[in-house]
C-alpha cells in the first residue's frame, strides 16, 4: 500500500451536528454502500450506528470503523459519538488517528462538546478540517461559525468555500482556490456540476479568496511576497501551502448539508488533499527499561512491528481488539508480545472492519487500522514483535463522576449480571464496578446518567437480566484547605526485629482541578532517611488517598513535602516507612481542615426563546451559576455551571418546562468546595449508610 495515499481520519462533533449523516454520505459517494439510510426514521438506520440502541435513540454510542477509497486514496474512517457521556470513545479514536473533520452546526456553531473535542484534538496534536453542516437550516451563518472557531477555540480558521444561496435556498458552494461553483444534482447529489461563479457572488468570492490567502501567508513567505507585490498566487502553490498550513495547525472551513446531499464530495477531496498521511506524523514510543528514553517509530513495513490496542469489544466469537499499526507488519497466525503483560499471543484472525461487518485479511502494515480476534488485552496496550521493544503512551481517561447501586431482581441472575459488568468494564475505561464494603452493594460508576442508563439497558437486552437500580450518587472528593506540619514516628516492637520509621514534613493544599492532584517532594538532607526508603514513603501516602477521613471519598489537591526524619539500623525497612506514611496521613489530614469537593458540570441548554426565563430560574434554583446566554433565530443557548447533585432527572424536568422542545448537554467543568450545610448532609447520609451496612 502506498502510504502517501492513506488517510486515517475521525469525524467528531457536538451531538446532533450531523456527523453520522455525513459519514453515511461519505460511504455512499465512495462506493462503500449503495443505499443511503437515515440516522432516524424508517429503513435499517445509519450504517455506522449498528447497535439497536443507537438506531432507536438516533445517537452514536460507540465509535465505528470502516475504510473507503476515494480518488485512489485509502481512507480509514472512524465515526465517533457526540454525547459527552461517551467522550472516551472520541478520546481513544483520536489517540490513533492522523487527522480529523470537526463537524459544526451552521446555526449552533461552536457548542460545548465542540470545545471538548477541540481540546482532545490538541492533546494528540491532530490536524483537522472544519465542516459547517446543515447549511439549509433557518439561521445558517457560516461566517459567525468561523468567528466562533477563532474566539472560542483559538483556531486559525478561514473559509475555503462560500455558500451559494442561503438557508432553504442553499444549493452549492464556491471553491476559493479553483474559483468555480459546485452544485449537486441527481437523486442523491451524486453528480457534482462545475460552473462559473454566479455574477452576484463574484465580488464576495474575490474578497473571501484574499482573506484565505492572507491567512495562508502566515505559513509561507512566498505567498506573503506575492501578495505584497500584488502578483497572482498560482493554484498549485495554494494547494501546497494549504497542506503545509493544515499540518501546522490551520483550520480551513468547508460547508454543506449532508442530509440534503450537498458539499460532501469537495470535503472528501480536501481530506485527501490536506490531511496527513502516516508518513507526515512523528510517532515516538518509550523504552520499557527506561521510560525517559524516547524511541522514534517509522511507518516502515520491514521494521519490527509496533501497534496499539485502542478499543476492545466483546464478541460472540471472543474479544475483538481494534488496533492501529505504527511500524512493521502483522501476519495471520504469527505471535506478538503484549508489552504490559509480556504475554506472547497468536494473531489467528485479522479483520478489516466495516461498522459491525468484517472482512478477513492475511496481513496488515504500517498506517493500517484493523481488528484482531481472540487476543486478551486491555485498552491502551502496546503489541510488538519483540519483548521490551517499545511502549506507546496510552490515552487520557477521565474520572467517573456518578455512581448507582445495581442488583438483579432475580437472585439467580447474579452471575449473568457480574459477567456483563466485567465485560463492560473491560470495554470502557470510564465505566467501573466495585462493591461497597459497608453496604455490600454493587456500585457502577460512569460519566453521566445516560452513560449508565445505556449499560443497564444493555444488561437487560443482551443478558436477559432485570435490574433494580438505586438512586444516583455523586462521586465527591476530599481536599485539605490548611497547611499542616507533621512529625510522625512509627515504632513497633514485638519480639525479634521491630519496626521503626520517623518522618517530618508538611502537608500542603494545592490546586485540585488539575488532572494529577497529588504531589510528593523529598527535601531530606544528610541521609537522615536513606534514599531506598523514600519511594516507600511516597507510595504509603499515595495508596491511602483512595479513602479520605471525612466521608471515605478520594483525596485530591494534596502536596507532601518530606523534610526530615530518622531511621534505625536494624528495625527500619521499606514496610516500616510505608506504614509510617499511612499512619501520618490518618492523624494529620484531619488537622488540615479538609473539605468536600463536588463535581460542577458545564451545562449547555438550548430552548425556544419563550422558555428562557423559566429555564434560567430553574438553573438558579439548582445552585447554578449562569455564564452566558445567546439568542439566535428564536432559540436561546444558555451556558451555566451546575453542581452534578442538582442535575439528576434534569432531562425529564427540562422536557416538561419546555413542552418537549428543550435539549441539553453537560460535561465535568471542575471540582469545587461544597457549601457547609450540604457537606454536613452528605456526611450524615454517609454515616447512615455505614450503620445500615453494619446491621
Amino acid at each position: 500500500m502506498n502510504l502517501e495515499k492513506v488517510r486515517n481520519i475521525g469525524i467528531s462533533a457536538h451531538i446532533d451536528s450531523g456527523k453520522t449523516t455525513l459519514s453515511e454520505r461519505i460511504l455512499f459517494y465512495s462506493g462503500r454502500i449503495h443505499k443511503i439510510e437515515d440516522v432516524r426514521g424508517g429503513g435499517d438506520g445509519a450504517t455506522m450506528d449498528h447497535m439497536e440502541l443507537e438506531k432507536e435513540r438516533g445517537i452514536t454510542i460507540t465509535s465505528a470503523a470502516t475504510s473507503v477509497t476515494h480518488n485512489g486514496y485509502h481512507i480509514n474512517l472512524i465515526d465517533t459519538p457526540g454525547h459527552v457521556d461517551f467522550t472516551v470513545e472520541v478520546e481513544r479514536s483520536l489517540r490513533v488517528l492522523d487527522g480529523a473533520v470537526l463537524v459544526l452546526c451552521s446555526v449552533g456553531g461552536v457548542q460545548s462538546q465542540s470545545i471538548t473535542v477541540d481540546r482532545q484534538m490538541k492533546r494528540y496534536q491532530i490536524p483537522r478540517l472544519a465542516f459547517i453542516n446543515k447549511m439549509d437550516r433557518t439561521g445558517a451563518n457560516p461566517r459567525r461559525v468561523v468567528e466562533q472557531l477563532r474566539e472560542k477555540l483559538g483556531a486559525d480558521a478561514f473559509l475555503a468555500q462560500i455558500p451559494i444561496g442561503a438557508e432553504e435556498n442553499f444549493r452549492g458552494v464556491v471553491d476559493l482556490i479553483e474559483m468555480v461553483a459546485y452544485t449537486f444534482e441527481g437523486d442523491q447529489g451524486e453528480k457534482v456540476v462545475t460552473s462559473e461563479i454566479p455574477a452576484d457572488l463574484k465580488d464576495e468570492a474575490e474578497e473571501a479568496r484574499i482573506a484565505m490567502l492572507d491567512s495562508l501567508s502566515n505559513y509561507s513567505d512566498e505567498v506573503m511576497e506575492l501578495l505584497l507585490s500584488e502578483e497572482e498566487v498560482s493554484k498549485d502553490m495554494i494547494y501546497r501551502v494549504m497542506r503545509e498550513a493544515v499540518l501546522n495547525g490551520a483550520t480551513p472551513v468547508y460547508m454543506g448539508s449532508a442530509y440534503k446531499n450537498k458539499g460532501v464530495q469537495p470535503l472528501l477531496n480536501a481530506v485527501t488533499e490536506y490531511l496527513p498521511s502516516p508518513l507526515d506524523r512523528e510517532i515516538y514510543g518509550r523504552d520499557p527499561s527506561d521510560e525517559t528514553k524516547k524511541i522514534e517509530l517509522s511507518p516502515d513495513a520491514d521494521k519490527p512491528f509496533v501497534g496499539m490496542a485502542f478499543k476492545i469489544v466483546e464478541d460472540p466469537f471472543g474479544q475483538l481488539t481494534f488496533m492501529r499499526i505504527y511500524q512493521g507488519t502483522i501476519k495471520k497466525g504469527e505471535a506478538y508480545t503484549n508489552q504490559r503483560s509480556t504475554k506472547k499471543e497468536r494473531f489467528s484472525r485479522i479483520v478489516r472492519m466495516h461498522s459491525e461487518k468484517r472482512e478477513e485479511i492475511d496481513e496488515a502494515g504500517p498506517g493500517d487500522i484493523i481488528a484482531v480476534m481472540g487476543i486478551d488485552c486491555a485498552s491502551g496496550d502496546t503489541y510488538c514483535s519483540e519483548r521490551d521493544y517499545a511502549t506507546l503512551e496510552s490515552m487520557y481517561v477521565p474520572e467517573p463522576v456518578i455512581k448507582i447501586a445495581v442488583n438483579p431482581l432475580n437472585r439467580g441472575d447474579g452471575d449473568k449480571m457480574s459477567k456483563a459488568l466485567q465485560r463492560f468494564r473491560k470495554e470502557d475505561p470510564t465505566f467501573s464496578v466495585y462493591t461497597d464494603e459497608e453496604t455490600n452493594e454493587i456500585l457502577i460508576s460512569g460519566m453521566g446518567e445516560l452513560h449508565l442508563e445505556i449499560y443497564i439497558e444493555r444488561i437487560r437486552r443482551e443478558y436477559g437480566v432485570e435490574i433494580e437500580v438505586g438512586a444516583p450518587k455523586v462521586s465527591y472528593r476530599e481536599s485539605p484547605t490548611r497547611e499542616v506540619e507533621f512529625n510522625y514516628k512509627h515504632k513497633k516492637q514485638t519480639g525479634g526485629s521491630g519496626q521503626y520509621a520517623h518522618i517530618v514534613g508538611k502537608l500542603i493544599p494545592i490546586e485540585s482541578e488539575s488532572e494529577d492532584s497529588f504531589e510528593f517532594e523529598e527535601k531530606v538532607v544528610g541521609g537522615r532517611i536513606p534514599k531506598q526508603y523514600i519511594p516507600a514513603v511516597e507510595k504509603g501516602f499515595r495508596d491511602i488517598l483512595g479513602k479520605g477521613p471525612i466521608a471515605d471519598y478520594p483525596v485530591v489537591g494534596t502536596r507532601i513535602e518530606l523534610l526530615d526524619g530518622s531511621y534505625h539500623d536494624v528495625d527500619s525497612s521499606e514496610k516500616a516507612f510505608y506504614t509510617a506514611a499511612q499512619g501520618c496521613f490518618r492523624e494529620y489530614f484531619k488537622q488540615a481542615a479538609p473539605k468536600l469537593l463536588e463535581p460542577i458540570m458545564k451545562v449547555e441548554i438550548e430552548v425556544p426563546e419563550d422558555f428562557q426565563g423559566t429555564v434560567t430560574g430553574d438553573v438558579i434554583r439548582r445552585r447554578g451559576l449562569m455564564t452566558s446566554n445567546d439568542t439566535n433565530e428564536g432559540m436561546t443557548v444558555i451556558l451555566a455551571e451546575v453542581p452534578l447533585a442538582e442535575t439528576f432527572g434534569y432531562a425529564t424536568d427540562l422536557r416538561s418546562m419546555t413542552q418537549g422542545q428543550g435539549t441539553f448537554t453537560m460535561e465535568l467543568a471542575a471540582y469545587r468546595q461544597t457549601p457547609s450545610n450540604i457537606q454536613e448532609e452528605i456526611i450524615a447520609e454517609r454515616k447512615k449508610d455505614e450503620l445500615a451496612g453494619a446491621r
